[in-house]
């Protein structure tokens, strides 16, 4: 079942329409990637790929459980979550830039 899924999303994947019209990667460059890879267990060629796409996973289950059950300083864990994940972002775009 994880196979087809994972051969279905290798063979779907979406070019970077920013890359393709501009010529340089987006700060997003990487994650289907990234995605694929760790689906497939390969975690450090996903953290290679794309180092805050398990930080953006942590964080998007992190707020779906914050909604549901309203933890209480919830909204202070997200803020901090969503600082050290765009830094992470932002680190990585510009090291690819500059390399």
């Amino acid at each position: 079942m994880l196979e087809n899924i994972i051969n279905w999303l290798e063979s779907h994947q979406q070019a970077c329409f920013y890359k393709k019209h501009f010529g340089i990667e987006c700060p997003g460059c990487g994650m289907q990637r990234a995605f694929i890879e760790m689906l497939k267990g390969n975690f450090y060629e996903s953290f290679i790929l794309f180092p805050a796409l398990i930080p953006t996973i942590f964080l998007i289950t992190y707020l779906i459980l914050h909604l549901i059950f309203k933890f209480r300083n919830g909204a202070n864990m997200l803020k901090i979550l969503f600082i050290i994940n765009t830094s992470i972002l932002v680190l990585n775009y510009i090291y690819k830039l500059l390399t």
